[in-house]
């Protein structure tokens, strides 16, 4: 800015030679300067009220808007904020074939208290008892009126019980959102899904993982966040998995057995139905793991994956196979199995110590005879046994995708010589699980290709290497028939479905070593329908008694094929199976008729 100077000497001199005074010209230049420092002032503060008057606007917008967002959300309690880094919650879905909904996430809340915070301890402890019963007033009381600073309460709450702790009014008592795992269908499949528990915890968030079955085997699957839209796919269709579940429930009670177990098998891709141990649990509610005494008491003890048991005679057909596959013999070689046995200073007897005479291989199969079936595993060897029955999968825990499965260690003989070889063939001295058996025939079912259970669904058919020729495969599917049609499964027949199989009664060995004189573990082993087999049926039996008659029964005849056909008769349609008609001559000669001929 330039000043002006308020004597500018031209004037000045000007004014004198005029006669005029000088102090004049001085008071005007003053006037004027007054006046610019002020309009320059007015103009500073005019400015300064206007970017005020801006910024108190924008304010009022930030906390109108503000208001406005917090008045149209739900309300909600104030959460602690712990430091730390995220808790991740998403768990993906796991359905069935089908894709029906086998488990979930549900959203809920969890309790915990801030005992600085309580206004009256007392009462808060009196009104959570009557909620929640469980809870001790006492320890309550202890814990709101002590030094600590916080305390879970309860891990999940349903909304009616969240509006009766909300109703108390007490600020100390606080809620956190959780994602608690859900199973709608309660105890359906429970072995299968396991179950699943909280991890890590916070006060606003928890992380679900597996602690059992397919739950802990896919953890890192289900956890991954990508996947969150992806359900795990699983094979088990619900709608068998329910009706097989039924009927061996309704058996096991019927025979009045500790435990049962049952299998159905897809025989081309692995593909596991339904897989069924009894008792089960809840798994929403999932029980404590036994401390002492013997695990399978536990409802959690798989049956089907970690029971290794002594399968009996249902493996005689594998001793068939192989012999037919070496060449060593048909199925019309003659046996005679009437020659006392003896291997090692050890009688191999028959059942009920009777004698068959000679007997073809197909015959030996339906009689069910231990000394045909050992005579064979003679000219076999136990080198080329083991070789065949390691094809099998009998060696190796079974790849059934759940964590129980990592023990189904089969349990082989330590001198695997010429008496573990007879025994072994029919059904003593290796001991394994219900699923390897499974496997094993489904390998005879689909014609020779092993076979690898799986849980998950699969897309197509996986053939595995071929560990039997398709001509024996053949030859065993018939022989399993006629153990139906004429042997001891003749309860296993179902009208329209020519189910074929064999049955196994193994004595129950004792803790101390030894065996039980009336405790046995059954099986029936099956497939249908014969002709063109597209399932595996096992069902396992502990400790059944059938006691309808004058005496008790406890062969697998009496009590696993009953279940077992029932079984069948059951799922078959749901798996889209059409009853086949029985051929009319067959029918005319079940009543007597004969036709004649021209």
């Amino acid at each position: 800015m330039t000043r002006v100077p308020l004597r500018p000497l031209a004037r000045i001199l000007d004014a004198r030679a005029k006669g005029e005074n000088p102090d004049a010209i001085e008071r005007e230049n003053l006037r004027h300067r007054h006046e610019e420092i002020r309009d320059r002032s007015r103009l500073r503060s005019e400015g300064r009220l206007l970017v005020m008057a801006g910024l108190f606007l924008c304010a009022f917008l930030v906390v109108g808007g503000r208001m406005a967002m917090l008045s149209s959300t739900e309300p909600q309690e104030p959460r602690a904020q712990a430091p730390g880094s995220a808790i991740a919650t998403a768990r993906a879905d796991i359905v069935d074939r089908q894709g029906r909904i086998l488990a979930t996430n549900l959203v809920t809340h969890a309790l915990y208290a801030q005992p600085p915070l309580m206004v009256d301890p007392l009462r808060a402890a009196d009104e959570l008892v009557k909620i929640f019963p469980d809870l001790k007033r006492e320890r309550l009381i202890k814990d709101f009126t002590g030094t600590r600073k916080f305390l879970w309460i309860k891990k999940k709450l349903s909304p009616e019980q969240k509006q009766a702790v909300f109703d108390i009014g007490e600020p100390g008592l606080l809620f956190g959102p959780r994602e608690m795992r859900l199973y709608p269908n309660g105890k359906l499949a429970a072995h299968v899904l396991g179950g699943a528990s909280f991890g890590r915890e916070g006060v606003s968030a928890a992380e679900v993982i597996g602690v059992a079955g397919v739950e802990k085997q896919f953890d890192d699957y289900l956890r991954d966040p990508a996947n969150g839209d992806k359900p795990l796919a699983l094979s088990i269709d619900l709608t068998i998995q329910s009706a097989v579940e039924r009927v061996l429930y309704g058996g096991m009670k019927l025979m009045n057995a500790k435990g049962a177990a049952a299998i159905l098998m897809d025989v081309h891709t692995g593909e596991v139905v339904s897989v069924v141990s009894l008792p089960d649990f809840d798994p929403n509610k999932r029980p404590r793991v036994l401390t002492k005494g013997d695990q399978s008491d536990s409802p959690l003890f798989n049956r089907a994956v970690q029971g290794v048991y002594e399968l009996g005679s249902t493996f005689k057909i594998f001793t068939a196979i192989q012999a037919m596959d070496l060449g060593l013999v048909n199925a019309n070689t003659i046996i005679d199995t009437g020659i006392p046995m003896k291997i090692a200073g050890y009688r191999i007897g028959e059942f009920k110590n009777k004698n068959y005479g000679k007997l073809s291989v197909s015959d030996i199969i339906v009689k069910s005879s231990n000394r045909g079936t050992g005579r064979m595993a003679l000219e076999i060897g136990p080198e080329r046994q083991q070789t065949f029955l390691r094809a099998l999968g009998m060696f190796d825990r079974t790849p059934f995708e759940i964590v129980e499965a990592r023990g189904s260690q089969p349990l082989l003989p330590k001198n695997w010589g010429k008496l573990s070889s007879v025994t072994i063939s029919y059904g003593h001295g290796l001991s394994s699980t219900p699923m390897h058996l499974a496997a094993g025939y489904a390998a005879i079912a689909n014609g020779g290709f092993a076979v690898k259970p799986t849980v998950l669904k699969q897309d197509r058919i996986a053939r595995g290497p071929r560990i039997m020729s398709a001509a024996s495969a053949a030859a065993a599917r018939d022989m399993l028939r006629k153990v139906v049609t004429e042997g001891t499964a003749s309860f296993g027949e179902v009208k329209g479905y020519k189910v074929a199989g064999k049955t196994g009664t193994a004595d129950k060995p004792r803790p101390q070593g030894g065996y039980y004189d009336d405790k046995v573990i059954n099986t029936f082993a099956s497939l249908f329908p014969a002709d063109k087999p597209k399932y595996v049926l096992v069902v396992t039996l502990d400790e059944p008694v059938e006691t309808s008659g004058p005496k008790p029964r406890r062969t697998a005849g009496w009590t696993a094929v009953p279940v077992a056909s029932e079984i069948v008769r059951r799922v078959a349609p749901l798996l889209g199976m059409k009853p086949e008609p029985e051929p009319i001559v067959e029918s005319l000669a079940a009543t007597g008729v004969t036709l004649a001929s021209n």
